[in-house]
């Protein structure tokens, strides 16, 4: 051990109650609620942003395919496109897909025993797996589907069936407009009632059978709206559909979810959050970076005297300027460990217990979601250490222009 070395951990964890000991108690303190904030929100709006495009991607999949069409309003229905073996071939060669399932959408009004409301009915089939969705179902079932003919049942948001007045094993009467303007009425059995938390979502969609959405258009059994793409890597989209797109027949297109209107606005806002969070962190990083030159400047002025002494007595400046570099990097070092035990902990916490909560109508989840990218911790904890580093050189510098005189004299 030199004597730079020895000096700085003596100043640092002296039993006596010196000033010295306390500045840099409190800089380590500092520097790993940072280190932990930056932690912390990074993790946050990571699963705030999971989160949410789960929801998304559960209700509709990662990627459409369906007739070419230009884009449309939410509301709207899709124009019948034929099923087509090749185009299944294409689809389920992609390693990265995992699940190809046909739907097709339909406008209605549905009327319970008081009230009306209005819908878009999503038609999907027998094999349609409802496991994506199954975390939004708060009572009673999805639907079943018969043998021959369709099913009679309907899944309905938590907000149209308070709008209805309407619950489990209710009758409501659904009127379907056809494109001569009459309407054609259906009564329909609520089998269950599903909630997802995104506003434009609950207000308008409900699930059905395919089935009844063909014999209501008048098409055949292989007329359908489209395929829904469910993928193993969300972030793998937008490779995926490139590739699909390229490989489709003509007439037929492909678009990722967050190419849709009825999800674009959303991933418009969950954008945003980027910019907020890199000016939140920014801000962190320069309180982190004020708070280490503080306290190693104070550091240097409680010490002035050991300096000037030291340089009487024949010391160069190097090893007085390492005396203050190994104190810097305790309080990094030191700092990074505890901010990230501290951030880690509150992490699982949150996950564990859930005790960070959100309203739903507000944020779209009802709490705080929770997600680490170890990059992104490696990120900070890299990010951090570089430029306490950087700080580390200021000291250095004070100490060359100090005078021994002037030092031991210092009040």
């Amino acid at each position: 051990m030199n004597i730079a070395s020895f000096i700085a951990k003596r100043i640092a964890f002296n039993r006596e109650h010196s000033f010295s000991r306390f500045i840099i108690r409190l800089a380590i303190t500092a520097a790993s609620i940072s280190v932990a904030a930056m932690i912390l929100t990074l993790a946050f709006t990571n699963g705030f942003q999971y989160a949410i495009s789960q929801k998304i991607f559960s209700f509709w999949g990662d990627i459409r395919v369906q007739h070419y069409e230009n884009s449309q309003a939410a509301i709207s229905e899709e124009y019948p496109i034929e099923r087509n073996d090749t185009v299944l071939r294409i689809l389920r060669a992609n390693p990265e897909v995992t699940e190809v399932q046909a739907f097709a959408t339909k406008y209605a009004i549905v009327k319970g025993k008081e009230n009306l409301a209005n819908i878009l009915l999503k038609g999907v089939e027998s094999d349609y797996d409802f496991g994506h969705l199954n975390v939004f179902l708060q009572r009673g079932r999805w639907i079943r589907f018969p043998d021959t003919g369709y099913s009679s049942e309907i899944d309905l948001s938590s907000y149209t069936a308070n709008q209805l007045k309407a619950d489990v094993g209710d009758r409501v009467v659904i009127y379907f407009i056809q494109p001569d303007g009459s309407p054609r009425a259906r009564p329909m059995t609520i089998a269950g009632i599903f909630k997802t938390g995104i506003e434009e979502y609950d207000k308008l969609f409900a699930l059905g059978d395919l089935h009844l959405l063909q014999h209501l258009n008048r098409w055949n059994d292989q007329q359908i709206g489209g395929y829904e793409i469910f993928l193993k890597d969300y972030r793998k989209m937008d490779t995926v559909n490139s590739l699909l797109f390229a490989n489709l027949p003509s007439g037929w297109n492909s678009r990722t979810i967050r190419d849709l209107p009825q999800a674009a606005g959303i991933f418009d806002w969950l954008n945003l959050q980027d910019t907020t969070i890199a000016i939140v962190l920014i801000i962190m990083i320069i309180v982190a970076v004020l708070n280490l030159v503080t306290c190693l400047i104070i550091l240097l002025l409680e010490r002035t005297r050991m300096i000037g002494v030291l340089k009487a007595l024949g010391s160069p400046n190097r090893p007085i300027q390492e005396i203050f570099l190994y104190q810097g990097m305790l309080i990094s070092c030191l700092g990074l460990l505890f901010g990230n035990l501290l951030g880690l902990l509150i992490c699982w916490l949150q996950y564990r217990y859930g005790f960070i909560t959100l309203p739903e109508d507000a944020y779209l989840i009802s709490k705080a979601e929770v997600r680490i990218e170890w990059w992104h911790l490696l990120l900070v904890d890299g990010g951090t250490l570089l430029i306490c580093l950087l700080v580390l050189m200021i000291p250095t510098l004070i100490v060359q222009r100090l005078q021994p005189v002037e030092a031991i004299q210092f009040r």
